[in-house]
């Protein structure tokens, strides 16, 4: 159904998230994969959802050639506790850190989307609630030395261990979650 929508347009994902093509492939939409590097850095004075969208833009500038019926997205995750935004972690033990941080709390997880074109851009986004019951240093070790987390936002995927054992529940979307908030970005797209 959004394949016959998309079908004029050339759909360009920048991301290297395999959680992020997967989505893509299980909506049926016909996609490229570009990838830009970009300094993911935000002014201090954002907060929450101003980030990602921030974030999501800032990715979306780097592409100068899009052609007529291209159509870019780029998007943007972060995990918020208590009022700090928490990005991929650097190594083991800022990964542990933040395991360590999000343990016995409730935490957002906010995602933003960038849909542009060379006529037009629309930023959407999404929050999940997220809450984690306490987990011990043992589990945090073994999920990071087992599960190497080092490209998800807060250093936890939902579909993973982690996820089975430590949370107890969310408000909003899982997918949102795994990295894509796919409900939104469904209804923008069957939009265009």
């Amino acid at each position: 159904m959004l394949r016959e929508k998309l079908k004029n347009h050339h759909i360009i994902l920048a991301s290297g998230s395999p959680r992020r093509h997967q989505f893509f492939k299980d909506l049926d939409i016909a996609f490229t994969i570009q990838l830009k590097e970009v300094e993911e850095i935000y002014p201090t004075s954002l907060k929450g959802l101003a980030i990602t969208d921030y974030l999501a833009d800032l990715k979306s500038k780097s592409f100068t050639n899009l052609k007529e019926n291209d159509v870019l997205i780029t998007s943007d995750t972060i995990v918020w506790l208590d009022g700090k935004a928490l990005g991929k972690p650097k190594d083991k033990q800022d990964a542990f850190k933040m395991l360590r941080a999000l343990s016995g709390k409730k935490h957002e997880v906010m995602t933003s989307i960038s849909i542009k074109s060379n006529h037009f851009q629309k930023i959407i986004n999404d929050i999940t609630v997220v809450y984690f019951k306490e987990i011990s240093d043992e589990e945090i070790n073994y999920y990071i030395d087992t599960y190497q987390p080092f490209d998800k936002a807060g250093a936890y995927g939902i579909q993973e261990w982690i996820g089975f054992i430590a949370i107890e529940k969310i408000e909003g979307s899982f997918f949102n979650v795994v990295g894509l908030p796919v409900h939104k970005l469904y209804d923008a797209l069957m939009h265009l």
